[in-house]
């Protein structure tokens, strides 16, 4: 008999919800049906009438850990623009997507699980869930691609060398924080993580 711990007729998000669980300290390898269906208190056979393959459970957790970098970008942007409230425009435009940057690489190294579940690439079956995106607003490319027009408006940033820019910024951001989680830099100390953050953050607003 099933333990239901989750609400009447909302089986799938109770799935996802307690794959975000495992994520957060397994990564991507911990989210598997069989123990999502363990930690919302179903049956596995009940959670395969929801999501018919690891698969496609994995692509909705790792859209819901994409939703919480957004968040936390979201939420550094706005402090920094609160911060700098009596600056002028292009202070502010300049602090917010330094703000973004950190909130990126600092989502990485202190939610390590869900970062590299975001970015693990799982698809779902387009003929039962049609692609995941993030919710409204917590989408990380597009707030990095506004805090870039955010510059254009401010006069940073000419507007003839936006298009494409959030590629470069995003794959300097994104790359530093992989070598930081995965990579040859994991065990660096903390000063030199620091440093590290600031250069390539001041690379990438040199190159804007």
């Amino acid at each position: 008999m099933e333990n239901r711990t989750y609400h009447h007729g909302n089986l799938g998000e109770a799935l996802v919800t307690a794959g975000v669980t495992l994520a957060r300290s397994g990564g991507p390898d911990a989210v598997v049906l069989r123990a999502a269906s363990r930690e919302a208190g179903v049956s596995h056979n009940a959670a395969y009438r929801h999501f018919a393959s690891h698969e496609d459970l994995l692509a909705a957790v790792a859209a819901r850990c994409m939703e919480q970098l957004g968040r936390l970008m979201l939420e550094r942007a706005a402090e920094a623009g609160a911060a700098e409230a009596d600056a002028g425009p292009e202070a502010r435009a300049r602090a917010r997507l330094e703000a973004i940057g950190r909130a990126y690489v600092d989502f990485a190294l202190t939610e390590h699980g869900w970062f590299r579940t975001a970015f693990c690439g799982a698809a779902p079956s387009p003929e039962r869930h049609p692609p995941t995106r993030p919710e409204p607003g917590t989408d990380p490319y597009l707030l990095l691609a506004a805090r870039l027009d955010e510059l254009v408006d401010a006069g940073v940033l000419p507007p003839e060398r936006r298009p494409g820019a959030e590629y470069a910024a995003w794959s300097a951001v994104h790359g530093l924080a992989h070598l930081l989680t995965d990579g040859p830099l994991h065990d660096l100390p903390p000063e030199e993580v620091r440093r590290a953050v600031d250069t390539v953050l001041a690379a990438v607003a040199r190159g804007l």
